[in-house]
C-alpha cells in the first residue's frame, strides 16, 4: 500500500502550485491552514509543505505559517524549502516540522548534510532529489548541478539515508502522468529505499500505477487544487 501524501506549496503565505518549477506559472490556491485542516479531516496523516518563497531566497521565508500547520493540525509534516544554514534547520524543527526535506545543500555543501543526518537521524531528514534532464537540480530548481540521479542517491544511502524525495521537474505541475519509470529505475537499484515520487499525478490511476510499481510514497497537489482527485474515495481505496 503506497504511502499517500497531499502537498501544499507557499508563496506569500498562501497555498499555490507552479508548473515545472516556474514562479511565472503560478495557481493560487488560498489558505495553507484550511487545504491542511481539510485533509486531516478526511483522515490524511502526513503533509509534505515546500516554502517556495525560501527555496528562492535561499533561507526559510514562510516559518509562520509551518508553525499554524504544525500547531493547529496533527499532521505529521516534512518540510523544504531554503534550509540553508544550521538556524534554517533548527528553525524547521522549532516550528513544528516533523521532517525536514534537504535538496541543494546536499550538493553544495556535502559536509554539511552529512553533519545534519549525525545530528538529526535519518528518521528525520528526507534526501531531495529534483531531477531534470537525468541531473540534479537546485536552488528552487533555477540551477542544473554536474550530478547524476543514481550516483548521487548511492554516495547519500552509503551514508545512511533511508528516505528521498525524487521529483521529475519536467513532470511537476503538469498533471502529464508522473516519471514511473525513473522511479522503477531508482527502485531496482536501491530496493531497500524509502522512494517518495513526486511530480506529474494527474489522477487515481496514476497513483495505483505508481503502487503497482512498487514505489513506497507519492506527494501529489495539484490533481487535489484542479478536482482530479477524490481524496475520499482514494483513502478507502488505498
Amino acid at each position: 500500500m503506497i504511502e499517500l501524501i497531499p502537498a501544499i506549496d507557499i508563496i506569500n503565505g498562501q497555498c499555490v502550485r507552479l508548473t515545472k518549477g516556474d514562479y511565472n506559472q503560478k495557481t493560487v490556491y488560498g489558505s495553507p491552514l484550511q487545504m491542511a485542516q481539510e485533509f486531516e479531516a478526511i483522515g490524511y496523516q502526513r503533509l509534505h509543505v515546500v516554502d517556495l518563497d525560501g527555496a528562492k531566497s535561499k533561507h526559510i521565508v514562510n516559518s509562520s505559517v509551518l508553525r499554524s500547520l504544525a500547531s493547529e493540525t496533527r499532521l505529521t509534516i516534512d518540510f523544504g524549502g531554503g534550509i540553508k544554514t544550521d538556524e534554517d534547520i533548527e528553525e524547521a524543527f522549532r516550528c513544528g516540522a516533523a521532517m525536514v526535506t534537504i535538496g541543494s545543500i546536499a550538493v553544495t555543501e556535502p559536509d554539511r548534510f552529512l553533519r545534519w543526518l549525525d545530528k538529526y537521524g535519518a528518521d528525520r531528514l528526507i534526501l531531495g532529489a529534483d531531477v531534470r534532464n537525468g541531473k540534479i537540480s537546485i536552488n528552487g530548481w533555477k540551477e542544473d548541478s554536474t550530478e547524476d540521479l543514481l550516483p548521487f542517491l548511492k554516495k547519500y544511502i552509503d551514508a545512511g539515508v533511508k528516505n528521498v524525495l525524487c521529483t521529475e521537474i519536467s513532470k511537476d505541475g503538469t498533471l502529464a502522468g508522473p516519471a514511473i519509470d525513473l522511479y522503477k529505475q531508482v527502485m531496482d537499484t536501491y530496493p531497500a529505499l524509502h522512494l517518495i515520487a513526486s511530480g506529474g499525478v494527474s489522477c487515481m490511476d496514476d497513483i495505483k500505477a505508481l503502487d503497482a510499481a512498487g514505489i513506497p510514497a507519492v506527494v501529489f497537489g495539484k490533481a487535489i487544487y484542479e478536482g482530479r482527485i477524490d481524496l475520499h474515495k482514494l483513502l478507502l481505496d488505498n
